[in-house]
């Protein structure tokens, strides 16, 4: 079965942008695993823009399902974070100071020894690793040679190519890379600009998914169609 982590920093975002603590992102947490997903997500960024690395101390306290951590493993305050809060996976996203949003993968081929370094000592902690990486077989052997955990398949292109009925040539790139890591013993996560028209037709195509991993659509879904309802709606598509 493939797991839905749900991931909750537009709770924050929208927190943020009026100061005090409503909503409540300690609660959207725990509404998350009560509605039925099956994992709680977030990115603290370094400006704190969203989630804020003390949100991370007050859901590690709540937390009953999987907690999985995304960040930029440069900044040596999410490295700290993440070993202070031992999630059960760690995410390792290539982001830029100041970055919008994730737009890339990891170069798994440039950046070996890195990866390897990092990783290690998170899977020290006894705490699983994935990497960001596009969907590229060369990027997956690479991944493979760095001993993560898994790799989530940054889908932003695939979901642009079904936005355009091009869905065939949109999830063949991610299915080849798919196989490669199933080839290689790699977990497989997957997630970016997933949604309720596209994931059923990526699960559909590579089955073997572990988890994927979606904030922006789903919280955009749950303002119309509400939060307890849209999890379920998402968790029907990972069927």
């Amino acid at each position: 079965m493939t797991k839905l982590s749900v991931n909750i920093n537009k709770f924050a975002t929208l927190r943020n942008s009026r100061g005090g603590n409503n909503p409540d992102v300690v609660k959207a947490a725990i509404d998350v695993q009560r509605f039925g997903a099956d994992g709680v997500t977030v990115h603290p960024r370094p400006d704190e823009r969203h989630i804020r690395y003390n949100d991370v101390r007050e859901i590690k306290k709540i937390i009953t399902t999987e907690f999985n951590i995304e960040g930029n493993c440069a900044e040596q305050k999410f490295v700290d974070l993440v070993l202070e809060t031992k999630p059960d996976q760690v995410t390792l996203v290539p982001d830029t100071l100041g970055q919008l949003t994730s737009d890339h993968g990891w170069d798994t081929i440039k950046n070996k020894d890195y990866l390897k370094d990092i990783i290690a000592i998170f899977k020290k902690a006894d705490i699983r690793v994935s990497i960001f990486v596009d969907p590229d077989i060369r990027m997956v052997e690479g991944a493979a040679e760095t001993n993560t955990d898994r790799i989530e398949l940054y889908t932003e292109s695939y979901a642009k190519q079904f936005g355009v009925g091009s869905r065939e040539s949109g999830v063949k790139p991610y299915v080849q890379a798919a196989l490669k890591a199933k080839e290689l013993g790699l977990g497989l996560n997957a997630g970016h600009d997933l949604d309720l028209n596209n994931l059923k037709f990526l699960k559909e195509n590579i089955p073997w998914l572990d988890e994927v991993s979606i904030g922006h659509a789903l919280v955009c879904d749950a303002i119309y169609l509400g939060f307890e309802n849209t999890i379920q709606l998402y968790k029907r598509q990972l069927m």
